[in-house]
């Protein structure tokens, strides 16, 4: 395996001889950057005729580093594809030493050291020398002699679980009469030290064995997006376990230039992840992009997975184009689980934001009943992914430990740079959002009201309407063991209108929490009249309708003036263009239902169609006879085709293996410059294939060939993308044997 190639080569240089004292020390901020340590620490002459080879010397010290040796077994690092020894803090490992003679424990003294980073201090956690100890004990360094044999002895060496998470470098050091004899740096001892979920002493301990599979070992996860109504799955492939990963992501702490004495700390590690990861103000992983132009880049919705995008800029140290949030979500996960911390993916649907925090958007309509787009500035997102990190807050009051929110998509600035959290789940379910970090954002994200007011001619503004449960309405993330959804909404929020969630808001309010005074006041009385409507289920290119319920609950008659308006809008809400404006009346009979139906033609909204194929619906309408407004909105995702993958015959761990991909072109155009790019993690490495013309109706096919190297439930996974087409997936779960050898 090849050594890093960018920044993170290591540079040498000695070790300045005054450290000690007051002086002050430059940042240690580089965990690739070393020092070089002395073979020899002479505190006294050597007199004539003694050698220092009589004295105990190192001949050969053995990692157990492979991938079936009990090292990475128990440390549950065998997946990692590197050959250096990984294991996790906490936890005790073996190594063995081979000396020139038989360790004498009556006249010889040795101990190993682990340093890490350059300016090596004890009290910095970055100078480790550990002691023989009769017992190893928990919560401390240590090493004890388990085996001896001729002239060699096997060590198992306890790590204190608060240690620094990173590469290590490996000394062993001899004392003589004379001064201490260490051996030469050797990289093949170097030592990845993680987070350990599965030490009790470890700030991100979790005790289920089910979840720690799940949230740290699965490098397969899934991304739920669509919309409320339409809820949508894709596959992501995290790939935590693939080569070079665990140096990348190693390298991004460098990048955000983190002291290496923080980085046991998860609280400060998922901080400086979040902002690392977008490169919005600090150069970081991934550019953003949400206008739908991705010239010199990869569109967000051609990514199947997080490795070619941090093994690149690993490799060019500039960030890579370009991403959406479940791409920023999907790096994250790599990031987190690859060093240890139990991480997922949550997807909010109907989500706040940019509302300054202030539990409000405001929707605008003029005295027609037609929004008014110059005074409507808010947002809401069809759905918003973010990351759990799981961790104990000993910073925060009993309690608020277990999943923080981490969001590395850039919205709003926090401390100076583009980040979020991490933001306790409990503290913001009962409105503790005065806890760090950037809790009040994330309460109004899940909390926020749609305020509909009716903006009269002389200036004035009358609230018509507040719906209160459209935010945050469903929040969910990936099943345990299976690929479905698991709902978590009440995790974040207590039931609407019930008392704990009334007494939340009113915590968050006491914390600081704004909100306008006059929502609870302005509010006009409940009309006689009800209104709702229903976008029916449609695939891309075809026709579909509106339907309007009208309920007319009163015994009076009354005439209504409606307006439908028909937008084509990204994901995050803001709008692209009008495509449909409809004007309608009806008629409503009292104590009776009225319905109308809207016909949207293909036509209408084909040409001007953005990538993730939504569209957004605003229906409003005017009681001719009280001048009462009426209004509702939602969105609708049309159902985009898909891809399909193939695997014919066997599937056999090391054995030439076909995978074949083929997608019919549904619409009535051809497709032109159609990237497909195919992932399969532990199957095959990330390829693409360009396709210059894809006819209309006509179908492509691509056979590529792969041979698997893991057994076990594997699986595929398959995006294409072009300007005319985007969010297009397939997938393919398969068993691969692997078959004894004869």
């Amino acid at each position: 395996m090849s050594e890093p190639t960018h920044a993170d080569k290591e540079k040498k240089k000695p070790i300045p001889s005054s450290l000690s004292g007051r002086r002050a020390l430059p940042p240690n901020i580089s965990n690739a950057e070393e020092d070089e340590v002395p073979v020899m620490e002479m505190t006294a002459l050597v007199p004539r005729g003694v050698n220092l080879k009589d004295f105990l010397e190192v001949k050969e010290v053995h990692m157990f580093k492979g991938d079936r040796d009990v090292n990475k077994q128990e440390h549950h690092t065998d997946k990692y594809y590197h050959p250096k020894l990984i294991v996790r803090r906490g936890q005790p490992f073996l190594i063995q030493i081979d000396f020139n003679r038989p360790y004498n424990p009556e006249k010889d003294q040795f101990w190993v050291e682990y340093l890490i980073g350059r300016y090596p201090q004890q009290n910095k956690g970055t100078y480790i020398p550990i002691p023989l100890v009769e017992e190893l004990q928990s919560g401390t360094w240590g090493a004890k002699i388990t085996w001896k044999e001729d002239s060699s002895i096997r060590l198992s060496i306890m790590s204190a679980p608060t240690c620094i998470v990173g590469k290590f470098r490996l000394y062993v050091a001899v004392l003589t009469p004379y001064g201490i004899l260490r051996t030469k740096r050797n990289p093949e001892t170097d030592t990845y030290i993680l987070f350990n979920p599965w030490c009790p002493e470890d700030s991100v301990f979790l005790d289920d064995e089910k979840e720690r599979e799940e949230y740290v070992l699965n490098d397969l996860g899934v991304v739920f997006h669509g919309d409320i109504n339409n809820i949508k799955s894709r596959s992501w492939n995290y790939g935590q376990f693939e080569e070079g990963i665990l140096d990348a992501c190693l390298h991004l702490m460098d990048r955000a230039k983190l002291d290496l004495s923080g980085r046991g700390n998860p609280v400060k590690i998922s901080r400086v992840g979040s902002a690392v990861i977008n490169a919005k103000d600090d150069e970081g992983v991934v550019a953003g992009s949400w206008d739908n132009i991705y010239a010199y880049g990869v569109a967000p919705s051609a990514w199947t997975g997080s490795v070619d995008i941090l093994l690149e800029y690993h490799s060019s140290g500039t960030p890579v184009r370009y991403g959406q949030c479940w791409v920023f979500a999907g790096v994250f996960n790599t990031f987190l689980r690859c060093i240890g911390i139990p991480g997922r993916i949550v997807t909010n649907y109907s989500s706040a934001h940019d509302n300054d925090a202030n539990l409000q958007l405001d929707v605008f309509v003029d005295e027609e009943g037609k929004v008014d787009p110059k005074l409507t500035k808010d947002s809401i997102w069809n759905y918003h992914c973010w990351n759990e990190a799981w961790m104990t807050r000993p910073d925060l009051p009993v309690g608020f430990g277990g999943w923080q929110v981490v969001d590395s998509t850039p919205q709003e600035n926090s401390d100076g740079m583009y980040r979020c959290g991490p933001a306790s789940v409990q503290a913001i379910k009962h409105g503790h959002v005065c806890f760090q970090f950037d809790a009040p954002f994330v309460f109004a994200e899940v909390n926020s009201d749609i305020v509909y007011s009716k903006a009269m001619k002389d200036g004035t503004r009358v609230i018509e309407h507040i719906d209160k449960t459209h935010i945050g309405k469903l929040i969910l993330t990936k099943e345990i063991g299976r690929d479905g959804t698991k709902d978590i909404t009440e995790q974040y929020k207590f039931q609407e209108g019930t008392e704990e969630e009334r007494l939340a808001l009113e915590t968050a309010l006491m914390y600081g929490i704004k909100k306008q005074a006059t929502q609870d006041t302005m509010e006009q009385a409940g009309t006689d009249v009800d209104m709702d409507f229903q976008v029916e289920n449609a695939t891309l290119g075809s026709d579909f309708k509106v339907t309007v319920t009208f309920r007319n609950n009163s015994h009076n008659h009354y005439t209504a003036t409606a307006y439908l308006s028909g937008n084509i809008v990204f994901y995050t809400g803001v709008t692209k263009n009008e495509f449909k404006s409809h004007t309608f009346d009806v008629t409503l009979e009292p104590l009776a239902s009225k319905i109308s139906e809207v016909l949207i033609k293909s036509v209408e909204y084909m040409s001007q169609l953005l990538e993730q194929a939504s569209l957004h619906f605003f229906v409003t309408a005017r009681l001719n006879e009280t001048k009462k407004i009426l209004a509702k909105q939602k969105t609708s995702v049309l159902q985009i085709p898909k891809l399909h993958i193939k695997v014919p015959g066997e599937k056999v761990v090391g054995k030439e293996m076909s995978v074949i991909v083929e997608f019919t072109n549904p619409l009535n155009q051809k497709l032109v410059n159609v990237l497909v790019r195919l992932d399969g993690p532990g199957l095959l490495r990330t390829t693409t294939k360009m396709f210059r013309e894809i006819p209309k109706n006509s179908t492509l096919t691509w056979e590529e060939k792969c041979f698997p190297r893991q057994a076990g439930v594997r699986k595929l996974i398959a995006s294409l993308n072009c300007d005319a087409l985007r969010h297009v997936y397939g997938e393919l779960d398969l068993e691969v044997e692997r078959k004894p050898l004869v």
